[in-house]
C-alpha cells in the first residue's frame, strides 16, 4: 500500500478490494467506526497497523443503532478531519459510504442476540444492539478482516460482537483493546464533544468511582455490594451526575456476581449535561483490557 489513504465509497468496491487482498494473502486489521475520531480510535488503528499488513477503517454513521429519542442528525461528522487524523497513524484504506448503499430499498434482515441485550445498554436503548450487530456483520462480510479491533469502553458491544463471530462462524479474530483515557482519567469518547467544561470535570466521577472500587478490591474486599456502593458513592457525591447504573458483572458473560474475582468487571453509566457516559474496569487489573 502507498502512504496515501485509499478511499472506498461503495459496498461493491469494498467487497472487490477485500477479495483482491484475500487472494494475495494480506493480513487485514480492521477498525469499524462511526467517525468523529479521537485518540481511542487512533490507538486501535495503530495497533491494527502494527500487527497486520494493512490497516483498514470504516467510517459510517449507522442509522439502525439510533433509537427514536436519539438524534441521528446530531452525531458529529467530520470526514476530512478524520482522514487527516488517520493519515498520521498509518491507516492504509478507509471504507465510507451512505445509508442508502448499506441498506437499499427492501432491506429486511437483521442480526439479533436474545441473551445479552435485555439489560444495561440494551435496556436503556432498545434495538440499539440489533443495529450494531447488523452493521458489523455486513462490514465483516464486505471487508473480510483477519482481525477486528474494538475498545473495552463499550464492553457490552464488544462481548456481543465476539459472541456473534463465534455463533455465526465468522473467519476472523476479535481483539478488544484497553480503554484510552485522557491524562485525568476520563475515557475517550466521541460523546465528550457535547460536554461543557464543567460537565467534563463532573464526568471524572466515573473513573474516580472505578478507581475507588479497584483500590478497595486490592485491599481485600470481595463483596459485590460493598464494591458497588464504593463506586456509586463517588458518582452520587458529584453534583450534576445522574447515575443510570452501577454493576459488578463477570467480564465474559455480563452476569451479576456476588463475590468479586479476577474476572469481575465494574461497569458504570451516568448522565452529565444530558450526555450518557460509559466506563468500566476489571477490578483485578484496572489499567488492562478485560479480554
Amino acid at each position: 500500500m502507498t502512504d496515501r489513504i485509499e478511499t472506498i465509497t461503495t459496498p461493491a468496491a469494498m467487497a472487490a478490494r477485500a477479495a483482491e487482498l484475500a487472494r494475495r494473502g494480506v493480513r487485514v486489521g480492521f477498525v469499524p467506526t462511526m467517525g468523529a475520531l479521537h485518540d481511542g480510535h487512533l490507538e486501535l488503528v495503530r495497533t491494527a497497523r502494527a500487527k497486520n499488513d494493512v490497516a483498514l477503517v470504516s467510517i459510517f454513521v449507522n442509522p439502525l443503532q439510533f433509537g427514536p429519542n436519539e438524534d441521528f442528525t446530531r452525531y458529529p461528522r467530520d470526514l476530512d478531519g478524520d482522514l487527516a487524523k488517520l493519515a498520521t497513524v498509518g491507516c492504509d484504506a478507509v471504507f465510507t459510504t451512505d445509508a442508502a448503499s448499506m441498506y437499499p430499498r427492501g432491506f429486511a434482515t437483521y442480526v439479533v442476540n436474545d441473551a445479552l441485550t435485555d439489560r444495561f445498554e440494551g435496556a436503556v436503548r432498545p434495538g440499539h444492539f440489533r443495529g450494531v450487530l447488523t452493521v458489523v456483520a455486513k462490514l465483516f462480510h464486505l471487508v473480510r478482516p483477519t482481525v477486528a479491533y474494538f475498545g473495552q469502553k463499550d464492553a457490552q458491544q464488544a462481548l456481543l460482537i465476539r459472541r456473534m463471530v463465534a455463533d455465526l462462524d465468522f473467519p476472523l479474530q476479535v481483539s478488544v483493546q484497553p480503554t484510552v483515557r485522557e491524562p485525568d482519567g476520563l475515557a475517550r469518547s466521541s460523546r465528550n464533544v457535547f460536554l461543557s467544561q464543567e460537565g467534563r470535570t463532573r464526568g471524572l466521577a466515573l473513573s474516580r468511582g472505578l478507581k475507588a472500587a479497584a483500590a478497595r478490591y486490592a485491599a481485600g474486599e470481595r463483596s459485590a455490594a460493598a464494591l458497588i456502593a464504593t463506586a456509586r458513592g463517588e458518582l452520587e457525591a458529584t453534583a450534576g451526575v445522574g447515575v443510570d447504573y452501577v454493576a459488578l458483572v463477570h467480564a465474559d458473560t455480563l452476569e451479576d456476581v456476588r463475590q468479586a474475582d479476577a474476572r469481575a468487571l465494574m461497569w458504570v453509566a451516568a448522565r452529565v449535561d444530558g450526555v450518557r457516559l460509559l466506563d468500566n474496569a476489571l477490578l483485578s487489573a484496572p489499567t488492562e483490557a478485560a479480554w
